[in-house]
């Protein structure tokens, strides 16, 4: 039997943890301070790409290194992904007899720059094209490759990224979790940067909870087909891990349980790299638009036990993709909600997050979504977001659970309310969820829950409305700054709608 540690070699194992945290976020810092100065990148969104595609390079580079030292010893020889000259040992990493990087070889300045537009690059998007098929790290490598560009604009700035980054170690278990961590917090800030970056984070307490209620287990398969940064995968995993408890259980943990589909070359890259940070070394993701697919060629090989997911919504498709389902809306989270049904095998469970508006619309593909949801599955929960549980967005939210394959009977409905304003000053956290996990096991009915019985909806509407009978008083309205934001988001919609209209009419 092992030894038991004593104090001090605890105390050691502490304090080295600190000291490795503390390295950690002084080369992210360092990094992201370097990337600020460069000309080519402008916000925080760039700042994640472009670190995100160097240390997808300087984990490759120790994934090889690990391998061949396996093979080694099992007498065996490692065949290496990359040809010696696009290894970042040796183009961006060389090191001297000491260990130390040696800039007698290293390249640096427009030399660095040329040889990573012009050569690297090219090579590894070729690897998509070589790859045997999609679930491989060649394949992955290709897809990353194909879309991304290096923004940094300056030799000597790329340099020292690099350099910084090359401090950065994958090896143990403690290692990629400290990592992890750090590269969660990136894709926060860049989540809360404008632009597009909103689309790629989802609060990790809302997804923990979801994950906890729906519980995925060893043996299924869990899908995210709006997979973004795969906050969603990379919880569930952390979820099923702690009970992978032989060598098989974590083998198909980690190849054949997750998956995942983006549309977008940022998303893709990052929902990359946030799951080889958490322990995952090929995840099954695809770059692809999951609303591409035609839900009537759908077939049993491509279901999955388990959906989660917070699809983009607000957003718009060209007929042509919306010609794909039999529910036509111009609103992409309608088209995957669509999708998700679909994709789920008889029996299978989802918590999917979408805008509150759902529940009430009176629109035609509102009606006739909720009709087709509540007749084909189990809708037995619906959690009610407040306002701010999605910083820098201007829509409530709602989370949809759901079990496909009878419909439902009662709905169980649950409003959350933390005591206090959420912002990005006063985050949702997990303590805030913890009284609707635990009631959602027995559906208890309280202050801020209640069940509605299916028999006493409107059958041509199907209004789904979280009317709470308990409340006491008028429904919370949000801050002044929240309701405008509501407004002007419902505003475009209106105009968008307009839009349309004119021109069918034109």
């Amino acid at each position: 039997m092992p030894k038991k540690k004593t104090k001090a070699a605890k105390a050691k194992s502490a304090v080295d943890s600190v000291r490795g945290a503390s390295t950690f976020q002084q080369v992210f810092k360092s990094v992201d301070n370097t990337l600020r100065k460069d000309p080519g990148c402008t916000s925080e969104l760039d700042y994640t790409e472009q670190s995100s595609w160097l240390l997808f390079l300087k984990y490759l580079d120790t994934l090889e290194q690990d391998r061949e030292v396996e093979a080694k010893l099992e007498g065996k020889k490692y065949a290496y992904i990359l040809d010696k000259k696009f290894r970042w040992g040796v183009w961006a990493a060389p090191k001297n007899s000491a260990g130390e990087i040696d800039y007698n070889v290293a390249l640096t300045g427009d030399d660095l720059v040329k040889f990573v537009n012009d050569e690297l690059f090219p090579y590894l998007s070729n690897f998509k094209m070589k790859a045997a098929s999609s679930d491989t790290i060649e394949y992955k490598i290709g897809e990353i490759f194909d879309e991304v560009r290096n923004r940094l604009r300056s030799g000597y700035a790329l340099r020292e990224v690099i350099d910084e980054l090359d401090k950065l170690q994958f090896r143990s278990q403690d290692q990629k979790h400290e990592l992890s961590d750090l590269y969660e917090v990136k894709i926060k800030k860049m989540g809360n940067a404008g632009r597009n970056g909103g689309e790629y984070y989802t609060p990790r307490p809302l997804i923990r909870a979801i994950v906890k209620v729906v519980d995925p287990q060893i043996g299924e398969t869990i899908c995210d087909p709006a997979v973004g940064s795969a906050g969603f995968l990379c919880e569930a995993y952390e979820h099923m891990k702690q009970k992978a408890d032989t060598v098989k259980k974590n083998q198909i943990l980690e190849e054949s349980t997750f998956y995942g589909k983006e549309k977008k070359s940022l998303a893709y890259v990052i929902g990359i790299m946030n799951m080889i940070l958490h322990g995952i070394d090929a995840p099954n993701l695809l770059h692809l638009n999951t609303l591409s697919e035609n839900i009537s060629q759908i077939q049993e090989r491509d279901r999955h036990h388990v959906v989660l997911a917070n699809p983009p919504f607000g957003g718009s498709e060209f007929k042509a993709i919306q010609e794909n389902f039999p529910i036509k809306s111009s609103e992409t989270a309608y088209l995957f909600l669509q999708h998700f049904i679909k994709v789920l095998k008889a029996n299978g469970r989802a918590g999917i997050v979408i805008k509150n508006t759902f529940l009430s619309n009176t629109d035609n593909a509102s009606v006739e979504l909720r009709r087709h949801l509540l007749t084909s599955c189990d809708l037995h929960t619906i959690l009610d977001l407040p306002s701010g549980t999605f910083q820098g967005a201007g829509v409530r939210t709602v989370v949809l659970f759901f079990q496909k394959g009878s419909p439902t009977k009662k709905v169980w409905y649950y409003q959350l309310n933390p005591g206090r304003n959420l912002g990005k000053t006063n985050p949702l956290n997990d303590e805030d969820l913890l009284d609707f996990v635990n009631l959602q096991k027995t559906k208890t009915d309280g202050a801020n829950s209640w069940t509605l019985d299916a028999k006493d909806l409107n059958q041509e509407t199907w209004d789904l409305t979280a009317r709470n009978p308990n409340a006491e008083g008028p429904a919370e309205l949000g801050s002044p700054a929240e309701i405008i934001a509501e407004l002007e988001a419902l505003d475009q919609e209106s105009a968008a709608l307009v839009a349309k209209l004119k021109k069918a009419l034109s």
